[in-house]
């Protein structure tokens, strides 16, 4: 099998060789070249063709940014951003990055391995990624029915590589009035808090980073934390979010199938939605939500930035309709 030939990017010369020698560590990925800035980067992409690229936002001449938005048009590289912990994450996720890694915070054997153990794991994911159009939905799904039954009672989302995008243009196709949404993005720390800011910004629900306690109320859409395990309980007729810290479940935390397997004793009160990812989380929770009478919906290949966790839910029966992303709303609404 053919290696995964990698261009690193990035104005530090130390942090430079550090990713090169931490990719080359492993047996499937090739370091074709390295680069100090955009300038330097394109000529490397010209000459070697990578198969994936790593991206630092700051640096001088050009930013990752700047860079991103003129090359994707004419060059798309699969590329997953490096950054410390800011806004520019997903801006670069929206014109066209698959992923991104957060820069670590100290310098320890520990912090670095854990690091790179998580570069790694992108990158091979990135090989198998679809680079595609991430300009918003533009149109609501407007629900006129402001005086709305609410037998569904919960909506429950789960999501990862192209996540970020793929939810952003759902709660865009969206308006409430609509029941309670709780979601699991795989998300670094700190950033599923900027993420639901973003949210909360850009959307007409009201988004959070999920807390033990908080109320699941509709028109809310609520979270995982990035480093915690979030379930669901419900309370009389209230439902409650529970986080805790935990073990990784499917190699992740937050994890999918935990919070999917708490909301499957809702029945049918409850719709599951699995969307693009790699791995497999989620499948399985969806599956025991389907069992138990819930509607359950997964993103198709073709809008899928990585069919993975969508497919193996689909393969093992746990999806009830699979559909593009664009009509996953009209579903929603058409299931309340």
């Amino acid at each position: 099998m053919s290696k995964i030939k990698v261009l690193v990017v990035d104005d530090s010369l130390f942090f430079r060789e550090m990713l090169a020698r931490g990719l080359a560590a492993d047996a499937q990925i090739e370091i074709v070249a390295t680069a100090a800035d955009p300038f330097e980067a394109r000529d490397k992409i010209l000459k070697y063709h990578p198969d994936v690229m790593t991206l630092d936002i700051e640096m001088p001449k050009m930013n990752g940014i700047e860079f991103l938005r003129k090359l994707m048009p004419q060059y798309p590289i699969p590329t997953i951003v490096i950054s410390a912990a800011n806004n520019c994450v997903f801006e670069a996720i929206s014109l066209g990055a698959i992923d991104f890694v957060k820069k670590p915070d100290e310098q320890s054997a520990i912090a670095r391995r854990e690091f790179l153990d998580d570069l790694i794991f992108k990158v091979k994911t990135a090989v198998a990624a679809k680079i595609q159009s991430m300009s918003p939905i533009a149109h609501h799904v407007v629900n006129k029915d402001h005086a709305i039954r609410l037998e569904t009672q919960l909506i429950a989302i789960g999501a990862s590589t192209g996540g970020t995008v793929a939810l952003t243009n759902l709660l865009l196709s969206l308006e409430p009035p609509l029941p309670g949404i709780v979601v699991v993005q795989h998300i670094p720390p700190i950033f599923s808090a900027m993420f639901a800011k973003r949210l909360d910004l850009v959307t007409k629900f009201h988004v959070k980073e999920a807390a033990t306690g908080d109320r699941i109320l509709p028109g809310d859409v609520l979270i995982a934390p990035g480093d915690q395990q979030m379930k669901v309980k419900k309370i009389g007729s209230i439902y409650k979010i529970e986080c805790s810290f935990g073990e990784k479940v499917n190699g992740h935390c937050p994890s999918v199938d935990v919070l999917f397997n708490s909301v499957a004793k809702f029945g049918d009160s409850v719709i599951g939605i699995i969307m693009t990812g790699m791995g497999f989380d989620g499948a399985k929770g969806l599956l025991s939500m389907r069992k138990a009478g819930a509607h359950t919906i997964g993103q198709d290949e073709k809008t899928s930035v990585v069919y993975g966790m969508p497919k193996v839910a689909f393969n093992i029966g746990a999806v009830e309709t699979q559909l593009p992303l664009d009509q996953i709303g009209k579903k929603i609404c058409s299931l309340i």
